[in-house]
């Protein structure tokens, strides 16, 4: 089950180069035990997208020479603008509750660094818990899939960046965003349909074209509401790849890439914005409260916190039905609650140090690396099955956009931020660039991705405004099994006030 919240906070950093200060590597998480694998289990994942931007203090030609040269570590820390340093770590460990918290700042997991290279790993990279030999099995599975040159196509980058970055083999080698997938993705193209990394930055594409659309709809009064999740596709791609179909998800409002994963399409989206008769939600929500049952998704809530009850509930259920219980659960903390900065919020490091106090174990993981947050989900997935014990993920990045379309952020914070963000730390950018160098993608195949999920978007939207709105009658219908009659007298005095009263009610709706 993936539980999420969102609350947002501020917290600028400063990328520090780790040939300043070569002990901050060492400042990692005691190893992770468990017991033995078990079929039932609870996952919290708590995506805190605190804000984060880099003041990079290295020249781009010294990076450049040194990436290429498999020389370059990436910067070692992340210091708040108070002076709080947060170091980076290479090596992917869950605290449990049983084990003492690292002292001082918890550190960053980091696979992919701003400028979309892989970070040199400076501990030997084998999991310290058992279950995840299972993932072996599951990759060494995936490495028979073939079809339509796609495992050679993969396989070439494997062994691309296996020659590169030799400390970093187990990840390579293990990942699955560098296998063939199992099953076929069918909204891409068929010749990387079962390419699960380009499929994430597709859809990363496809989130971002559809959040700019939508948002400005609202501004054109087509749409009533909107609140995009630009900078925070990382975190929701990550996660959703690296989880399973039947996996139940309760997730917040600004985790649409969720439900893109899923396979929630735009014609979707576009109608539940527009509140039309194909609405799943039959127009009774606010735009952006999506839900789908058949995806295993909860449908959204306004009220930040709701999810963590609900989950508690649908986690037990699923315990009674013998059936697995797994709760991911990202609190976006992207910067700012709604205009509160995170300084103002916590006296304590953040979030992650909250999972000792609730009997949880947890990990810190940098929100704006795809690749950090797939193998952090995935191996908190592992741990929650196994241990049958919830997982706190704390993700660090930004909130590009304004809280909502309600929402001015220029009036507490400066545009020249904002822009130094897009423009340097950007998740998609660092993606684009990684896919550019290893030659995955050219620049004209992003700009020819782009327009395609652009002009998807449109056409989703104009369809959806075409159509008819909800009928009168579905106002009565879902609440109960069988419609009681005190709901069916409520029905009757309604429309007989509105025969009544005809020239102050709209057909148009009918």
């Amino acid at each position: 089950m993936y539980l999420s919240m969102s609350r947002s906070s501020k917290r600028l950093v400063h990328a520090k180069p780790s040939c300043l200060n070569p002990f901050l590597n060492q400042l990692l998480m005691p190893g992770a035990t468990c017991r033995k694998n078990s079929q039932q289990g609870g996952l919290i994942h708590k995506m805190n997208s605190i804000s984060f931007r880099f003041l990079t203090s290295f020249h781009n030609e010294e990076y450049e020479e040194n990436c290429d040269r498999n020389q370059y570590d990436g910067p070692s820390a992340l210091s708040y603008i108070d002076g709080v340093e947060m170091p980076i770590t290479s090596k992917l460990r869950i605290t449990t509750p049983e084990e003492d918290i690292p002292s001082g700042i918890w550190p960053v997991y980091r696979i992919l660094d701003e400028h979309g290279c892989l970070v040199n790993s400076t501990e030997p990279e084998t999991f310290t818990y058992s279950e995840l030999k299972a993932l072996e099995t599951t990759v060494q599975d995936a490495t028979k899939v073939s079809g339509n040159g796609q495992s050679e196509l993969l396989t070439t980058l494997r062994n691309s960046l296996l020659d590169r970055h030799v400390d970093r083999k187990s990840f390579i080698s293990q990942s699955e965003l560098f296998q063939p997938s199992q099953n076929e993705y069918s909204d891409v193209p068929d010749e990387h349909s079962r390419n699960t990394l380009l499929r994430c930055h597709r859809t990363m594409i496809r989130l971002r074209e559809m959040d700019d659309i939508l948002s400005s709809a609202q501004r054109q009064g087509r749409i009533s509401f909107y609140l995009t999740c630009r900078g925070e596709e990382a975190m929701t791609i990550g996660s959703a790849s690296a989880l399973k179909s039947s996996d139940v998800l309760l997730t917040q409002y600004r985790e649409q890439g969720l439900f893109m994963w899923r396979g929630f399409t735009l014609e979707q989206f576009t109608n539940q914005c527009m509140g039309n008769d194909m609405d799943l939600g039959r127009g009774r929500q606010m735009p952006i409260h999506y839900g789908s049952r058949a995806l295993n998704i909860h449908t959204v809530s306004s009220t930040l916190g709701t999810q963590i009850p609900q989950a508690v509930g649908v986690a037990y259920k699923l315990k009674l039905d013998a059936l697995s219980g797994k709760s991911d659960h990202p609190s976006v903390n992207n910067g700012y609650a709604i205009s509160t900065p995170t300084r103002e919020q916590y006296a304590s490091d953040g979030v992650v140090c909250r999972g000792k106090g609730y009997g949880m174990a947890a990990i810190r993981v940098d929100g704006n690396d795809l690749f950090a947050v797939h193998e952090a989900t995935r191996a908190a997935r592992a741990y929650a099955l196994h241990n049958m014990e919830p997982v706190l993920i704390e993700a660090i990045s930004y909130r590009q956009g304004h809280h909502s379309t309600s929402d001015d952020s220029f009036s507490y914070r400066a545009k020249e931020e904002v822009t130094d963000v897009q423009e340097k730390y950007d998740p998609l950018t660092r993606l684009n660039t990684f896919l550019m160098d290893n030659e995955c993608i050219e620049e004209e195949d992003l700009l020819a991705i782009t327009s395609e999920e652009r002009r998807s978007v449109l056409t989703a939207l104009g369809k959806a405004e075409s159509r008819p709105g909800t009928k009168l009658e579905t106002m009565f219908k879902d609440v109960y099994h069988e419609m009681p009659e005190s709901l069916k007298n409520q029905e009757r005095e309604l429309l007989e006030h509105m025969h009544k009263y005809p020239d102050h009610y709209s057909e148009k709706r009918d």
